[in-house]
């Protein structure tokens, strides 16, 4: 097996989310807005934001990670770029794994490595947690891009697809929303939280790129 088209699907990916004019801004802007519009609606009672706002930045980086999914596979069942990287013999999965992992970087971890400023907005601690939440956020997020690749693959073949990929991945974002949230808590069952949040990325990280490999196969036929 040659690594040549696992390399080009990467430095594709890369290429488009940011020639696209998407890359980090458009989810930038989805997880800013949140952050930004969330005090205001509740108020802006230090105990009540400090309470609420890992759930909201949780919650608001799940639904970041959908906004540059629709196209990731779609355009190279379009263009014909799927069917030349399987006549290589290259694995559907990793090709499929190599381009979700390409979206976490362009969009996932610069959200992450934000994630601090967001979090003071709710009126959370200054201290070294946020660098360790920082981390959190790059290690859900990790998982949120590849379950969300297997709703792009799956309707990579169906136009204006967003509303079915995200009928899709949310479902499967859910335990590492909750175990995200449950580790920067601070309450009851938040000191094992965050191994559980790395045992459910590491369960996407096995299982999602042969869902997208399959799902992607099935569309190229």
């Amino acid at each position: 097996m040659s690594a040549s088209p696992i390399l080009s699907a990467f430095r594709q990916a890369l290429t488009e989310a940011w020639a696209g004019g998407a890359g980090a801004l458009m989810p930038l802007g989805f997880f800013a807005g949140a952050a930004v519009l969330v005090p205001l609606g509740i108020g802006t009672d230090p105990t009540t934001l400090r309470a609420v706002g890992p759930g909201i930045l949780w919650v608001a980086l799940a639904l970041a990670s959908l906004v540059t999914l629709e196209r990731i596979f779609q355009a190279d069942v379009e263009d014909g770029a799927l069917d030349l990287w399987l006549q290589t013999g290259a694995p559907a999965s990793m090709i499929a794994a190599a381009k979700a992992f390409a979206h976490w970087l362009t969009a996932g971890l610069p959200l992450a490595i934000l994630s601090p400023i967001f979090a003071l907005m709710f009126q959370a601690k200054a201290d070294t947690s946020l660098l360790a939440h920082m981390g959190l956020y790059a290690l859900g997020g990790l998982a949120f891009f590849f379950w969300g690749g297997v709703g792009a693959a799956l309707s990579a073949t169906v136009r204006r697809g967003g509303l079915l990929i995200s009928l899709i991945a949310l479902p499967l974002y859910v335990p590492t929303a909750i175990f995200g949230a449950l580790a920067m808590s601070g309450g009851p069952g938040s000191t094992g939280a965050p191994l559980f949040l790395a045992a459910s990325t590491l369960f996407a990280l096995a299982v999602a790129p042969f869902a997208m490999g399959a799902a992607l196969r099935l569309a190229a036929d």
